[in-house]
């Protein structure tokens, strides 16, 4: 039987009642990914403490949101940070979004998996385990980051190269189903089966944790709900957290800042769980 743990605002972590706020550091190299015709892409890179070429660590890779209309590499510098601290190579990738790249969701998908590709292949110069690439994001680039882990195409494969690159996948509040019941159908129309991670799912789908709020309009629980059922019945790993009464960007840092520190808190569990992050400490 599916187990969904709805989490309320005082039952996290600590982080509830003493919820600093966050260190946002800049990142210590910005390079450029990929070139296309609207723009040179960067992305930016957080390494930890000690780091060198030729390291084997963890990496995770973060995709802004904004609707594949707008949005900043900004918004996942804390996450960078923290998780750097913690001995993981962060990485935010920027990527064409429609108002300033007159572009759609499907040069976003093109962007974010050349990106996460390009970690892949420069991953020895790096510091990085090809075998330890986790995508993330949130809302529009919480959709990236899983269709690099379950959508085939829209990418530059090169021969004996893997068509999915992710060894996990954390996703906030994500664009999971692009259908009528769920966001970006007004984008896709007729096409929105082609970019909808719900209808995508496949027998070697990387563990995924989703987060959303139980509030949440844009992107609904109902379809993360079907997403984790459909991933139940593949055998694949889903773990599915829903926050009582919490909207839309929930895990941004604001307010009193206790729910970005509790979805970060689950998800540094997560990677841990996953042996994607080292035990604090060690």
């Amino acid at each position: 039987m599916r187990l969904i743990l709805t989490i309320s605002l005082l039952a996290c972590s600590h982080a509830a009642f003493s919820a600093p706020k966050p260190e946002v550091r800049k990142p210590d190299e910005v390079v450029v990914y990929r070139k296309t015709t609207q723009a040179e892409l960067e992305i930016e890179i957080f390494r930890p403490q000690g780091w060198k070429a030729g390291d084997a660590r963890s990496a995770v890779i973060f995709f802004f949101g904004g609707g594949w209309v707008g949005g900043s590499t900004t918004q996942f510098h804390p996450q960078a940070t923290r998780l750097a601290s913690l001995g993981v190579v962060a990485y935010c990738a920027d990527y064409r979004v429609q108002s300033r790249h007159k572009t759609t969701p499907f040069e976003a998908v093109s962007d974010a998996k050349a990106a996460i590709r390009w970690i892949w292949r420069n991953a020895k110069s790096q510091g990085v385990d090809r075998d330890q690439i986790v995508a993330a994001g949130g809302s529009a680039g919480g959709h990236l980051a899983a269709c690099c882990g379950l959508i085939s195409g829209h990418d530059d494969v090169r021969e004996g190269e893997p068509v999915f690159i992710p060894a996990a996948m954390a996703l906030f509040n994500p664009v999971i189903d692009t259908s009528r019941k769920g966001y970006g159908y007004a984008k896709l129309k007729q096409r929105y089966r082609e970019l909808s991670p719900v209808e995508h799912v496949h027998a070697l789908a990387a563990p995924t944790l989703l987060q959303v709020g139980s509030a949440d309009t844009t992107t609904p629980p109902a379809g993360h709900e079907l997403f984790k059922a459909r991933m139940d019945k593949r055998g694949r790993n889903c773990s599915l957290f829903i926050a009582e009464g919490q909207k839309h960007g929930f895990f941004n840092p604001r307010g009193d800042n206790s729910q970005y520190w509790s979805t970060l808190g689950r998800m540094e569990a997560f990677l841990r769980k996953e042996g994607l992050l080292k035990a604090a400490g060690n």
